[in-house]
């Protein structure tokens, strides 16, 4: 049955806007378990997130053994290290950065592409990396119901997928995307952490946003926040 379309109320909209400005990609976390009841929240709004073709392809891995968790930061730790030798001149600066809380969460969480993706074709017969796309727009879901929440979530992605689908058993052509690191947090940055130790800055939106052809500018005013 269709809903009538009504608008949020002021305060309910304002909310939303809030959850997705103050969203972070959080590495600093307090020690402490997360409620079952608040985690299993987080879980229903990533499964509620869009799919193409609703093929619903995100599986989810809890990592609840503290062996396992060592094999998880140990992998991280591989990754860490080749991408820094990988980056050059930059790769000292990459290394004093803290890229995950894997020690620290009060959950991991890792993210997979299902099996058998093959046979979801609507959607897909020219674009096959939308099962992707859909698997990240769960993850966003999950990142902004940890905000409301008050809960921090990072999203770790420096490992070698095969190395870490044979630690999970993942079946054959399922991939892991995002290793997600849960937790309390006293607080929030008021920058992406990124932007904060100047490692890189948010791009200005209306270099972005193009009318009609690429590199034809907007005629919308994006200059300043709304």
């Amino acid at each position: 049955m269709i809903q009538p379309v009504q608008r949020f109320t002021a305060d309910d909209a304002e909310a939303v806007y809030r959850a997705i400005d103050e969203r972070r990609d959080t590495r600093h976390f307090r020690p402490g378990p997360i409620d079952a009841v608040v985690l299993a929240r987080l879980l229903h709004a990533a499964h509620h997130g869009p799919s193409v073709g609703f093929m619903q392809p995100w599986r989810f891995i809890r990592v609840t053994r503290p062996e396992l968790r060592a094999a998880l930061h140990a992998l991280v730790e591989q990754e860490r290290a080749a991408t820094a030798n990988a980056l050059g001149e930059r790769g000292a600066a990459f290394l004093k950065l803290k890229v995950e809380g894997l020690r620290e969460c009060g959950e991991i969480i890792v993210v997979a592409l299902c099996e058998a993706r093959e046979q979801y074709v609507f959607g897909r017969r020219t674009l096959p990396e939308m099962d992707l796309a859909s698997v990240a727009c769960a993850i966003e879901n999950m990142w902004l119901a940890a905000r409301v929440e008050g809960i921090g979530m990072g999203w770790v992605s420096l490992f070698e997928p095969r190395a870490l689908a044979a630690l999970l058993k993942l079946p054959p052509g399922s991939t892991p995307v995002a290793i997600l690191c849960i937790g309390q947090v006293d607080a929030y940055y008021e920058q992406p952490m990124l932007a904060q130790t100047g490692w890189a800055a948010r791009t200005p939106l209306h270099t972005l946003v193009f009318d009609d052809e690429w590199g034809t500018p907007t005629g919308l005013d994006l200059q300043s926040d709304p």
